[in-house]
């Protein structure tokens, strides 16, 4: 059951059920000796009480409850209508147990309270007739509202189901293009690049001069594969692989350094409890970051740092690339995967060309570290 804030409908049912016990305590008969004004506070409290039943269904339960208790002694004769309200959002809420004990101890305290009062003096008869009316209200208000908690809980239950499904179909299907892919073109494209690699050798070792298209095959070849890599990588990359993070960043810098880009880490702060969402999404920004600088920017140096603080968790990547101040960034879809990542998170995402040339990524990501 919803348990936000108090809103307009629950201060209108409130109100609208307080006017209808007021008015009916107004016109009905008053046979008690306490204060008619004890009575009106006692009716305006229970059914305001109600504004606060998916907040706090149990208390909103024993207001109900001891109100109508209350003015039953003080001499109203006014159904409990707030009580039944209530029960039917305790119900609701999952408390039947305790709505069954408060609705036994409710249904002995009425009679006796109007008992009291003079209110059923008229007879046995009366009060038996009016304790099975009102323990059958009680009983409908319980039934309507496990009806809609049982009602709740299978939509949920739908919408989990209908989730996994989803996901699960997904992940098949990523795996499927990453099986045909591999099939498909691993193969070709191997070939070519190793034809064209034995090719350049050869040239090279009878002294001939190797041609300008041969080394440009050979640089697609060899790019090609690490990009189908890549792919094939992130395609196959679902839950069941195991998580990367800020301990694996390391190992992209050392990559990077393999080919010849040189690059920096720094990683300041405390880096435990940091979210498993946030720790992948730096992970990602950097792997992105660090794969542009080297396709790119042709750049000679990169720098990555790494700021854990203890709201937000900041990563700043910089390379000295031909990136101009007076140039726009092309939104590539690896650029628009970090910003809807880090958007996702509630973080902020800048991606710009520095005053001093080259190209900087900066993001901030919130954090609500875990024990």
């Amino acid at each position: 059951m919803n348990s936000g804030p108090i809103g307009t409908r629950d201060w209108a049912i409130a109100a609208g059920v307080t006017a209808i016990l007021l008015v009916t305590g107004r016109s009905g008969p008053h046979s008690g000796t306490a204060p008619a004004l004890l009575g009106h506070a006692l009716l305006a409290a229970g059914g305001l009480a109600l504004a606060a039943r998916r907040r706090a269904p149990v208390a909103v339960l024993a207001v109900t409850g001891l109100s109508a208790v209350g003015y039953r002694a003080a001499g109203f004769d006014v159904p409990a209508v707030a009580y039944l309200f209530a029960v039917y959002a305790a119900v609701r809420a999952g408390h039947r147990t305790v709505t069954v004990t408060a609705c036994v101890l409710t249904l002995a305290a009425l009679p006796l309270a109007a008992l009291a009062s003079g209110l059923h003096d008229t007879g046995e008869a009366f009060a038996q007739a009016r304790g099975v009316l009102e323990l059958g209200w009680l009983i409908g208000a319980g039934a309507a509202g496990e009806a809609l908690r049982q009602a709740e809980r299978r939509a949920d239950e739908a919408e989990r189901t209908r989730e996994e499904t989803a996901r699960r179909r997904a992940n098949e299907e990523r795996l499927h293009i990453a099986r045909e892919l591999h099939d498909s073109l691993t193969h070709q494209i191997s070939i070519i690049k190793v034809q064209a690699e034995v090719a350049v050798h050869v040239a090279r070792r009878r002294g001939e001069r190797v041609p300008e298209a041969l080394l440009a095959i050979q640089a697609a070849g060899r790019e090609a594969t690490r990009e189908l890599r890549a792919t094939l990588e992130a395609l196959r990359d679902d839950d069941t692989a195991p998580p990367r993070g800020l301990d694996d960043v390391p190992e992209l810098v050392e990559r990077a350094r393999a080919i010849g880009l040189d690059t920096t880490l720094t990683i300041e702060g405390e880096r435990r409890g940091v979210p498993a969402a946030v720790d992948r999404t730096v992970y990602r920004i950097v792997q992105e970051s660090l794969t542009n600088i080297a396709r790119h920017a042709d750049a000679a140096t990169a720098s990555v740092r790494i700021d854990c603080g203890p709201d937000a968790l900041a990563v700043r990547i910089d390379d000295d690339g031909r990136a101009a101040p007076d140039t726009a960034p092309v939104p590539g879809v690896g650029l628009l995967g970090m910003r809807e990542r880090v958007t996702a998170l509630g973080g902020l995402l800048r991606a710009e060309p520095r005053r001093g040339g080259g190209f900087t990524v900066q993001a901030r990501l919130p954090v609500e570290r875990t024990p």
